[in-house]
């Protein structure tokens, strides 16, 4: 069943190149265009195109079909093209001209719109929801590591005293970032798109507020051509959204990837969160984390594919936009089971004692020494020179119980203020 058909037999090697895997896909917002089937139904009702019998009918028909997604006993044969066409037919088979009512007033290109919409608005609010609780684990850890010196580096170089408090309160805080640039996407996505048809408004005198509060959208889309115009510019800044949190995700997967390297040894993870080499029995493989950089990278890349498809484009529908869905959906699902994985793992993470008395490590305190050169009414360019020429001298010896006066100097690691930012 198609749509649009008008009685001709479409060639089988168009049809199967244009449907593609739309029929896998769109299990992924099954339920959201019952979700939408049934608001429009709702309002089909209060404008009296269908009769309060055929909204009972279709309730009933559309809430059988939503047991079987759920129950993920639905299936969307080859006869169909995409989801849409599957629940017309079946509201057809089970009611007959009940069913073909379903579609007055709308048009597939604002179905689509309209449970992608749905879609990116649960799916956003889930991952949001996810790094909330990512977040307070990384605040959790910092508590409790708060007073464990960690090693800072800059270029690569042993630079300054720093701590595994600030190392994950420091992470903490950049997912604050990423979420104010999600909570900016999910106020652009929730707006109703349906009654736009495609894209150009309805000629019935449909009520678009009803469907909004049926589907508790916050607002409408008013402009229909705006609604059309949305596609594609609503999957370029999901990508942007999704690819700011991956890349603070990536960045903290690759510390933990280096920190567990025998040439760091900062860290380390029980046996049964790593895996191991074919040939190096000794090998103890950070590959969860490697993965995690690996698909929060491939994420990132997304912008640029989106960009890519619907850069230009003019106003109104084009075939295009189908081909947005596929990877914008699967990045969705690959983000949710990274945050997942990644808060489990990272609540198990070993912290190492470091030898701070490691040759590596003499220099680390070299700004201690300068610092208390100053509290003793020394300049600071003077007391930078001199600590350069002790270094230069190679007779710099560095003052263990600088570390603690160092952690005394990082303060409050303002835990709970960070806490505060969220929203």
């Amino acid at each position: 069943m198609k749509l649009w058909d008008k009685g001709f037999t479409i060639d089988k090697k168009i049809e199967q190149f244009t449907v593609g895997n739309d029929r896998e896909i769109d299990l992924y917002i099954a339920k959201y265009d019952i979700q939408a089937s049934l608001a429009h139904a709702k309002m089909l009702k209060s404008i009296n195109i269908i009769s309060e019998e055929e909204l009972l009918q279709l309730e009933e028909g559309l809430e059988e079909l939503r047991l079987e997604i759920e129950n993920k006993t639905f299936v969307i044969d080859s006869q169909f093209e995409d989801v849409h066409s599957k629940i017309e037919f079946e509201l057809t088979k089970k009611y007959g001209d009940v069913g073909k009512k379903i579609h007055t007033a709308r048009s597939r290109n604002d179905q689509v719109l309209t449970a992608l919409h749905l879609y990116y608005k649960d799916n956003l609010l889930e991952i949001k929801e996810s790094t909330k609780t990512f977040f307070e684990t990384l605040l959790s850890l910092a508590e409790t590591h708060k007073d464990q010196l960690l090693p800072g580096y800059t270029h690569l170089q042993v630079a300054m005293p720093s701590s595994f408090g600030l190392w994950f309160s420091a992470y903490a805080e950049l997912l604050v970032d990423d979420v104010y640039i999600l909570n900016a996407a999910l106020k652009t996505i929730d707006q109703n798109p349906l009654g736009s048809a495609a894209g150009y408004g309805s000629s019935f005198p449909i009520d678009r507020t009803i469907t909004t509060k049926e589907m508790g959208f916050a607002t409408l889309k008013y402009n229909v051509v705006a609604a059309q115009l949305s596609r594609g510019k609503n999957e370029r800044t999901i990508s942007v959204t999704l690819g700011g949190l991956c890349n603070t995700l990536s960045r903290f997967a690759m510390d933990i990837c280096l920190y567990m390297s025998q040439n760091f040894g900062f860290i380390s993870f029980p046996d049964e969160l790593t895996t191991g080499s074919s040939i190096m029995p000794h090998k103890k493989n950070p590959d969860v984390f490697e993965l995690i950089r690996g698909k929060c990278n491939k994420i990132q890349a997304l912008q640029t594919e989106m960009i890519l498809i619907t850069n230009n484009l003019p106003s109104g529908y084009h075939r295009d936009f189908q081909i947005l869905k596929e990877n914008m959906i699967l990045a969705f699902e690959e983000l949710k089971d990274i945050l997942y994985i990644f808060e489990y793992a990272i609540k198990q993470i070993q912290i190492t004692n470091i030898d701070l008395t490691d040759e590596k490590y003499q220099y680390l305190f070299t700004v201690d020494s300068i610092n208390n050169l100053v509290v003793e009414g020394v300049s600071f360019r003077e007391a930078y020179q001199k600590i350069g020429a002790v270094l230069i001298a190679g007779t710099y010896k560095s003052h263990m119980g600088n570390q603690h006066t160092h952690i005394g100097s990082m303060g409050n690691l303002c835990l709970e203020a960070i806490r505060g930012k969220w929203c």
